[in-house]
């Protein structure tokens, strides 16, 4: 990509690399049937609006055929519309209350999907002589089943992720060749978009269900992300990494995120909340105060994910988990914009998404993606497989309290390999684990009164110790699994009563001070 495109005089004036998406597009519908169906790729940021808009006023001068844009949102229709307007293309937009009496006037239509679907049905647009029809957000089903009125026209299909948003309706069955776009590496590189610092948190979210549609249920989300414990992280994520910030969150079901409003604003915080529920006013009056208060956060359901662009954002929050590569994507991509000297946003991960997906702008091979689908979603881990790999850190007050100790970390995974191994038996583990969190509790103690008070502030470490050992032998029910935490912290205790003595002169060379 040359760095002249990097000037851009007017509005209305393409970068080189859109520009040369359009040739790529014009030159493949050249070649192509008259019923050909292309998909374009390019990250959200790129301007997928603008190539398909300058594409359509080229079309139209120069070919005695109609245009057709579906889009699957009435916001994104209206932001069609206003897009094509601005490179100079007389529209018309098909709505519910749309009059389609003067339609023969005009040669471009914008309609969004389930309103185009009924016209279509009652047989009220005059559809003869549509050319070309260009579909915003390709990836969503919704679409398909327009795709038999238009049996003789050239169809273009535009998308972020041209991964079907349905494993059993993968999109090569709906379009013929994928092009694909500026990857988000070279957009980033060219200062189109802003680079994503990504903050992981290490989530148990084996709680979680999966539903019909391959992601995570609203009831199962909502059952773990309304805790107390959950609202309590997103909170001291929120103060540690985006204080003061503009901030949007994204949230699996309405309750949680009310639940977040009420959170957040109990602490002092400006926040507000955004559903569907929302009327036009009341959506339009929010958005614009997120838009004009600097330091505004907006806690959402979904309604953002798409038409929603917001240069000043600093922060996205993904509150939620989720199995859809495109969600992933449209989620973080809310925060790429670039403005003035932003350069850069960060991603509050609480969902375990980058380590599912990898890192947001990696380079994902599309074109083996749109090919081959199942593989590459059959490839994503799952919750339990990412979880065994999260490597547990303490809390940094209580990672204080052991400073003296360079290392706390206990492998319960590694080490229970290292003893099937070696025919011992899985108990090994738990000795093993119990001696190691003795030795740094009196390593970090002056006698066996601090070193028993240290091993009660080991109890997350415990718990976690305890729930990858009980993943180790396949043994997890509720009940062992408690059972077994009581049982560790009973004989680390004794442990501690037993040998600390020994264990003390062997690390410091000298006796524990004997009590006056």
């Amino acid at each position: 990509m040359e760095a002249a495109i990097l000037d851009k005089k007017t509005d209305k004036e393409l970068y080189n690399y859109q520009k040369g998406a359009i040739s790529k597009i014009f030159k493949k519908f050249e070649t192509a049937s008259d019923d050909y169906h292309l998909l374009y790729q390019l990250p959200t940021g790129g301007g997928k609006t603008v190539i398909f808009s300058e594409f359509v006023r080229q079309y139209l001068k120069n070919h005695d055929k109609k245009v057709l844009i579906m889009t699957h949102r009435l916001e994104l229709c209206r932001q069609t519309s206003e897009m094509l307007t601005n490179f100079g293309v007389t529209n018309k937009v098909i709505n519910s209350t749309a009059n389609l009496d003067n339609q023969q006037s005009y040669s471009c239509f914008v309609a969004m999907v389930e309103t185009l679907n009924n016209r279509l049905n009652e047989d009220k647009l005059d559809i003869s002589n549509i050319g070309l029809v260009i579909i915003d957000e390709a990836h969503y089903n919704s679409f398909i089943k327009l795709f038999k009125f238009f049996e003789n026209s050239f169809i273009l299909g535009v998308t972020a992720t041209p991964l079907s948003s349905n494993k059993n309706l993968p999109m090569k069955d709906n379009y013929n060749e994928l092009i694909t776009g500026e990857s988000i590496a070279n957009l980033i590189e060219n200062e189109f978009l802003a680079k994503a610092e990504i903050i992981q948190y290490n989530m148990g979210l084996t709680s979680l269900e999966v539903g019909s549609n391959g992601d995570y249920t609203v009831k199962s989300s909502e059952d773990l992300y309304t805790s107390n414990a959950m609202m309590d992280h997103l909170l001291q994520a929120y103060l540690s990494h985006s204080k003061g910030k503009k901030t949007l969150i994204f949230n699996n079901g309405i309750n949680t995120s009310i639940q977040v409003y009420y959170t957040l604003r109990a602490a002092g915080l400006p926040v507000k909340h955004l559903d569907n529920n929302a009327t036009k006013k009341q959506r339009a009056e929010i958005i614009q105060w997120f838009r004009e208060t600097p330091d505004a956060i907006l806690t959402s359901v979904s309604i953002l994910t798409t038409g929603f662009d917001e240069p000043t954002i600093d922060t996205i929050i993904l509150n939620r988990a989720t199995k859809s590569l495109t969600l992933y994507y449209q989620m973080i991509g809310r925060g790429s914009r670039i403005l003035n000297n932003k350069s850069s946003f960060k991603v509050i991960d609480l969902g375990n998404n980058c380590y599912r997906f990898g890192p947001w702008g990696a380079d994902l091979d599309w074109q083996t993606i749109f090919r081959s689908p199942d593989y590459f979603v059959d490839r994503i881990l799952d919750d339990d497989e990412i979880e065994n790999n999260f490597r547990f850190e303490m809390d940094t007050e209580i990672r204080a309290l052991f400073e003296k100790s360079e290392d706390v970390y206990f492998d319960v995974k590694a080490t229970y390999t290292e003893a099937t191994a070696n025919g011992e038996s899985s108990k090994v583990i738990l000795e093993k684990s119990i001696a190691q969190h003795a030795f740094i509790c009196i390593e970090n103690s002056e006698d066996v009164y601090d070193a028993l008070s240290l091993a009660k502030k080991l109890k997350d470490d415990i718990d976690n110790r305890i729930e990858r050992y009980a993943k180790c032998i396949s043994k997890s029910t509720h009940n062992f699994v408690s059972w077994l935490k009581d049982d560790y912290k009973l004989k680390l205790r004794n442990y501690l009563r037993e040998n600390f003595d020994r264990i003390f002169e062997e690390i410091n060379g000298f006796p524990p001070k004997e009590e006056d």
